[in-house]
């Protein structure tokens, strides 16, 4: 296969894929032409930060494959991906467990002015008695997005001793019930605005969740609470978030993911002490990156074997007339290479996306 990878991968990962496919990297060259490089590419990796856009695919007639190392979609024209028929395969699995482990990193560092403390002594200031904070143990924790990452989160949350209450879109009984087995109360979005000493945003970004965290959803949070961000920057109106910390109606905020991001951007955000800014950081730890790279690979392998079956299906159906014997024995092979084929789409079908 002739594969581009337009976006960071694991080195072991990039490795493996290049013993036995055509492999351009262009994550590694800034000024890099991908609508020239893209051209006669079949598989395209890619991840937040790089823009798939309906004209970069137009000119990769022969692209059959995407593969999101990650989950969101904002950066993809999924419109154009679903009249193309391209296949589209995310790997949501690996990048949730590092996202909830940092929110729950992030809230301890509001809760127990970590920052502040870590800035003031760097300075010589020993301010042990004016950085009383607080303890996470019995706070209510609020998951705006209770899915895969709030859910993750909410267990951990729960195990210090938080009480983790979560809305979710489109939520059916059975969700309810994972969710309350897991131990997290599940409200509606306001309810949980309100109820919430800590609130923690984990949705895609779309247009029904644009600016879903406003100047009124902010208003709706209990006086003195806090609010992180590890969604997508477009999430958070950071305009109103500036102004609900700056009068103190806020007490604290923890942005992982900005409405402008790369090298060079200072949020506005950054004058405030009390918010503590990472630069999209969330899924990067060596054992994630890791485990997406396997991933990565074995998507790309399993969709190679599975095209190649189909390959060999559609040669012996084309084929000419055949004796009564040898008519049945193809008609056995096709029957078990057929079989084949469904167990692999079965075992691939949880990641695939056809949109």
């Amino acid at each position: 296969m002739k594969i581009l990878v337009a976006s960071h991968l694991e080195p072991s990962a990039i490795s493996q894929l290049q013993q036995r496919h055509d492999v351009i990297c262009t994550f590694d060259q800034p000024t890099a032409d991908q609508s020239s490089l893209i051209r006669d590419r079949e598989v395209l990796v890619f991840r937040s930060g790089v823009e798939i856009t309906r004209a970069l695919m137009d000119c990769a007639p022969d692209l059959k494959l995407l593969v999101r190392a990650g989950c969101g979609l904002d950066n993809l024209d999924c419109e154009y991906v679903r009249k193309r028929g391209i296949v589209l395969r995310r790997i949501p699995e690996p990048a949730a467990q590092a996202v909830a482990e940092m929110a729950l990193a992030l809230m301890f560092a509001l809760a127990r002015n970590i920052r502040q403390a870590d800035a003031m002594l760097r300075h010589g200031e020993w301010a042990k008695e004016t950085l009383e904070g607080h303890l996470l143990a019995g706070k209510v924790l609020g998951i705006v997005g209770a899915g895969n990452i709030g859910s993750r989160l909410g267990v951990l949350a729960a195990s210090v001793g938080m009480e983790p209450i979560g809305c979710i879109a489109d939520s059916t009984p059975a969700v309810v019930q994972t969710l309350r087995d897991k131990g997290i109360t599940v409200a509606d979005f306001h309810t949980v605005l309100a109820t919430a000493d800590f609130v923690s945003v984990h949705v895609p970004l779309n247009d029904s969740t644009r600016n879903l965290i406003n100047g009124r959803a902010l208003s709706l949070m209990k006086k003195g609470s806090y609010l992180i961000n590890l969604a997508r920057g477009g999430v958070v109106d950071e305009a109103a978030l500036y102004a609900a910390l700056a009068t103190g109606r806020l007490c604290g905020a923890a942005l992982d993911v900005h409405e402008h991001e790369g090298q060079g951007q200072i949020s506005p955000l950054a004058q405030l002490s009390n918010v503590v800014l990472t630069p999209h950081i969330g899924a990067s730890t060596i054992e994630t990156q890791q485990q997406i790279g396997v991933r990565v690979v074995e998507i790309i392998e399993a969709f190679v074997q599975q095209s190649e079956h189909q390959s060999e299906h559609q040669s012996e159906q084309q084929s000419g007339q055949q004796s009564g014997q040898q008519f049945e024995q193809q008609s056995i092979t096709v029957a078990r290479r057929e079989a084949e084929i469904r167990v692999t789409a079965g075992a691939l079908s949880d990641e695939m996306v056809r949109i």
